[in-house]
């Protein structure tokens, strides 16, 4: 389920206290703060389907906008920092929470 802001300005997000997933396996609490242009919700959508929900919405969208994926599937947490690396986009965060992980992507 994609929920584009269509028609209103993008909205302010603040996450508090959740849980930064490290690949060496330490967490953190982060916080963030920042408009977030487009939401993708890929939960129970499987390899390849989030990566490619979210390269098909990050076109239509203006560079530097900021894309967040919400995703379960236990391949993502590979294939969306190779697909950020492989298109030059940059991974902003990525958290884990309780039903999957959070990627924020802004668009290059």
């Amino acid at each position: 389920m994609v929920r584009p802001f269509l028609g209103d300005p993008p909205r302010r997000v603040t996450c508090l206290n959740v849980t930064f997933a490290w690949t060496c396996g330490e967490s953190r609490p982060i916080q963030f703060d920042m408009t977030i242009d487009e939401e993708i919700d890929a939960i129970g959508m499987l390899c390849p389907l989030p990566v490619l929900k979210l390269r098909k919405r990050l076109q239509g969208h203006v560079s530097g906008a900021v894309v967040r994926l919400l995703a379960d599937d236990p391949a993502a947490v590979i294939d969306v920092p190779h697909f950020c690396n492989e298109q030059g986009h940059e991974l902003i965060e990525v958290a884990q929470v309780d039903h999957g992980q959070i990627y924020l992507v802004r668009k290059a």
